[in-house]
């Protein structure tokens, strides 16, 4: 309902550009964001349609716009064009303004700009992501046009600038970026008001009033988004210091925090001795008290928290830096639906319209000064835009840290100056460093959560950690490195490193550019497609915590469930549970045979209990358990899936359902090979390694063989021998030193079993076995597993189980194709697979034993894969008891934890001392 308030409110102001609100008048001279703009005259002065005049959209990133050069921040600056842009725009200031306080305000610009008015000089501002503004009231027009000028530099005058904020590991874009508009003001008004609402209803605030000569009064109400006055207080105007000190107390307010972000309008006016009103101001604000409490932990309304984020960018494909308020709302949503509660504004201020959704929708934010590593802003100009930081993003709830700076891109000359100008007395961050009560260290390996790491005593929150880079870091190793964390009670929780994949979409060339390996670090794609560690943050940081299970016939419906919600009783929340019949072709539909609530007894946050889950007397029917939760919200938190049948009962039962007619195998030989035939299907597997060589059916040969071969080993074929009992004909093969043994078993009816054991080296990254299938070939797949994404050994949470199906396409993650699920890689539980070829054929593939992976061709690494590149296995299709773990951009798999490690096999360890897979092959190519 508020979002759809602000929608109604945001539709009415684009269609005018102009409003009015308690006596302050807001007159746009631009649009209000990407998704509306206004034309200016604009003029380039190097590089893509530079030395004309011609038009803009306003605001805009120009280089979106077709204009100047396209840099990325590793570019040297002498290397650039370092293009300036020069604006002008007309527009009519009415004769009603005469008299009162006129301001223009500019929400963003990269990153000089020098502003005239009228041929006069009106300011200059230094620093590319800060809302600065400047008194027009002597110099503008009444009633007639006035002429805005605005020459940019991309490039700053200010060294200290160019550091922090072009020599960094972003996109730079030029250009009026955010929105531009008048405010205007009755002469005496009230400027600015700092506001410090707490947990117990105290409301402290800061109020400046500009040109003091009538106020008398100052009155306070408090109001919720309903518009209805909750409480009202009144008291006099301190005259003569420019800005004074009030303190209310509201009785028992709603507290604000990510879960619940309650939020109140506090409407404050100034009034004269006659209780004439002069001039009002608003602000949104939320109830909420932040402490951080040495050696013990980050504590927001009493309760100690973690921050589950994530470093974002503002970020656009086709818009480059300029957002919109729906984009806004959009990229909250999109975090809060991962289950996460914070962002890191990395590594500057965002919109005013991202902070507004963040407060409304429930996300904790570290809020950045630019400085992207060492050099800083200097301190001239760096005191100056941190006053411009906390000027505009005082009163956000969602703010509880202010971050001086990246990496070592902070000024310590100022860090005391935050909370000179903060009445919230927000502690300060050194993202990457230690300081004060916290370390933040970045990129972190698995080991360093044990502790030792000569800071225990500081409470640990990395502002970036597990750094993507195509499909690997994120959620790949986020299980083992949650696990340390949560259990650390010292540990504040963390951020990933990043959201989205920042590629733009260039007007010079028309492609998606990411600038080789630099900006494709996201969980999702550019246009915010959703990649696999997605789905895995979203398992893992769920606020509630469903434990493992295997269900099996002695299943008593119990389930072990943990809240982690920080402020929020699992009463609250709805949980529900389907018991599931999966399609078995493609003529079928899923089916529920019975759904219904779980019951939850009360459970506040961090206890532990056990459910009960109803089960109907036909539940063994099911395919699989599904337990879904939403929040009090009705956001959805996740599905869990548990398996309700084991692989060999599923495919016996599958196999029973499709007999055929039982045709005998027909069996001859050749030189090389033994050829088995049953009526139109035709398999040949070769006499010297049992390897399979052709196999075809009615509608021609398909494209599977030589396989099985291991996957991990080398080891010689020692002999192939054929047998036939009762109609059935093997092929059985046996390996040097008893390693591995393969039983290929032709039946009659056409359906062939491969069983294999074998004893993989100990210390490797996959093992199981391989076929080659040629990709040319491949249309789709259909698979009864988890899904629909795939996994890696160490990024296994976020699938589900399913009957899923996909079509081929050749993405690779982060790079190119970016259609999502990808094809290519490795699923989880298999319990059968119809490989879809061209021209109509399939085959079929039922595996009947336990956790057995499923390849369907090696994924491919991105342009300068760093620690990402994986070492696979040759096969195309394979079935493998391991798969390998993936890195990230600056780590190896070695240091990522257990679940990244490789394998270690002993025999004495598993059952019968091999491992083993069972194997059915339907080449019938019937449904």
């Amino acid at each position: 309902m508020m979002i759809l308030f602000k929608a109604l409110a945001t539709t009415a102001l684009l269609a005018v550009g102009y409003y009015t609100f308690a006596q302050t008048e807001i007159k746009y001279l631009s649009g209000t964001g990407a998704d509306h703009t206004v034309p200016w005259d604009f003029y380039c002065t190097d590089g893509i349609n530079s030395k004309k005049w011609s038009k803009i959209n306003v605001p805009s990133c120009w280089e979106q716009q077709g204009f100047g050069e396209y840099n990325y921040g590793h570019v040297p600056l002498d290397k650039r064009l370092n293009e300036q842009g020069h604006y002008k725009h007309e527009f009519i200031a009415p004769q009603g303004w005469k008299g009162k306080d006129i301001q223009i305000i500019f929400e963003g610009v990269f990153t000089d700009c020098e502003i005239m008015l009228n041929n006069q000089p009106v300011g200059r501002h230094q620093g590319g992501f800060y809302e600065f503004g400047f008194d027009l009231t002597d110099q503008i027009s009444y009633g007639q046009k006035n002429l805005l000028e605005v020459k940019v530099k991309k490039k700053s005058d200010n060294i200290s600038v160019n550091q922090a904020e072009l020599e960094a590991d972003f996109w730079n874009f030029g250009g009026i970026f955010r929105p531009v508009y008048i405010q205007v003001n009755p002469k005496e008004h009230i400027e600015h008001v700092a506001i410090d609402p707490r947990a117990d209803g105290t409301i402290r605030a800061d109020i400046t009033i500009k040109n003091s000569e009538k106020s008398a009064r100052l009155q306070l109400t408090i109001k919720d988004f309903k518009g209805k006055t909750l409480a009202t207080f009144i008291e006099p105007v301190k005259k003569g210091t420019g800005t004074f000190r009030s303190t209310k107390q509201f009785a028992n307010p709603k507290l604000w925090s990510p879960e619940f972000p309650n939020r109140y309008i506090a409407e404050y006016a100034i009034l004269d001795k006659d209780g004439k009103l002069l001039h009002t101001r608003r602000v949104k604000i939320g109830f909420r008290t932040v402490e951080v409490r040495a050696q013990d932990g980050i504590y927001v309304n009493g309760a100690r928290v973690k921050f589950k984020g994530v470093n974002a960018h503002t970020f656009h494909p086709d818009f480059g830096r300029t957002s919109s308020e729906r984009m806004s709302i959009e990229t909250v949503n999109l975090i809060k639906d991962m289950n996460m509660n914070a962002v890191r504004l990395s590594h500057y201020p965002h919109d005013k319209h991202f902070m507004n959704a963040c407060d409304s929708l429930g996300l904790f934010v570290l809020d950045e000064l630019t400085g992207w590593q060492a050099p800083s802003y200097d301190s001239v100009i760096g005191r100056k835009l941190l006053r411009e930081l906390v000027k505009r993003d005082v009163n956000y709830a969602s703010v509880l840290f202010w971050d001086n700076g990246n990496e070592g891109g902070w000024n310590k000359a100022y860090d005391h100056e935050f909370a000179e100008v903060d009445i919230q007395q927000r502690e300060v961050l050194h993202p990457w460093g230690a300081f004060g009560k916290t370390v933040t260290s970045h990129y972190i390996d698995y080991n360093y959560l044990s502790g030792d790491n000569f800071a225990n005593r500081q409470i640990f929150l990395p502002t970036e950690f597990l750094h993507g880079l195509y499909d690997g870091g994120l959620g790949a190793g986020l299980n083992d490195y949650w696990s340390k964390m949560w259990a650390n009670p010292l540990c504040a929780g963390g951020f990933l490193w990043v959201l989205a994949d920042e590629m733009v979409n260039r007007t010079d060339t028309k492609v998606l550019d990411g600038d080789g390996n630099h900006a494709p670090d996201g969980i999702v794609g550019p246009y915010h497609e959703k990649e696999g560690s997605y789905y895995t943050i979203k398992e893992i940081w769920s606020p509630i915590f469903i434990e493992d299970k295997y269900i099996t016939a002695a299943f008593d419906g119990m389930l072990n469930i943990e809240n982690r919600f920080h402020y929020t009783n699992l009463t609250d929340c709805k949980l529900s549970y389907r018991w599931v019949l999966c399609p078995t072709t493609s003529a079928d539909s899923r089916r529920i045979i019975s759904q219904g609530p779980v019951p939850v007894s009360p459970l506040k946050p961090m206890e532990r209990t056990r459910v009960k889950v109803a089960m109907p007397a036909t539940w063994r029917q099911a395919d699989v358990l599904e337990i879904e939760a939403k929040d009090p919200h009705g956001r959805h938190i996740y599905t869990w899936t548990f398996p309700v049948k084991s692989p060999d009962e599923v495919a016996n039962n599958r196999i029973t359902a499709m007999m055929r007619q039982q045709q005998a195998v027909q069996y001859s030989e050749t030189n090389d090979n033994f050829v088995f035939d049953v009526g139109t299907i035709k398999i040949v597997i070769d006499k010297n390694s049992g390897l399979l060589r052709e196999v075809a059916n009615a509608k021609g040969t398909l494209p599977l063989t030589n396989g099985p071969v291991s996957a991990s080993e080398h080891d010689k074929v020692m002999s192939v021998r054929h047998t036939e009992t009762g109609g059935v004909h093997q092929v059985a093969v046996t390996y040097e030193k008893n390693r591995m043994n393969v039983v290929w078993s032709i039946n009659p009816g056409g359906l062939v079993g491969l069983d294999v054991k074998y004893r993989p080296s100990n210390n490797v990254a996959f093992c199981g076995i391989d076929f080659d299938l040629a990709e040319s070939e491949v249309a789709g797949l259909k698979w009864m597993g988890n899904g629909p994404y795939g996994v890696w050994k160490n990024r296994l949470k976020g699938v589900s189980f399913n009957v899923w199906e996909k079509k081929y396409n050749n993405t690779v993650t982060g790079s190119s194709g970016f259609i999502y699920p990808e094809f290519k890689g490795y699923h989880s539980k298999l319990y059968w697979a119809q490989i879809n070829l061209k021209q109509g054929r399939s085959f079929k593939v039922y595996c009947k034993s336990e956790d057995v992976y499923l390849k369907l061709f090696n994924p491919k690494p991105g342009p300068d894969p760093a620690n990402t590149l994986v070492k696979h296995s040759r096969g195309d299709l394979s079935f493998l008891h391991g798969i390998p773990a993936i890195g990230n951009k600056f780590s190896k798999t070695d240091v990522l934890g257990p679940e990244s490690a490789n394998y270690q096999f002993e025999p004495k360890r598993v059952l019968d001392d091999y491992l083993n897979m069972s194997l059915v092959f339907d080449f019938a190519g019937i449904e």
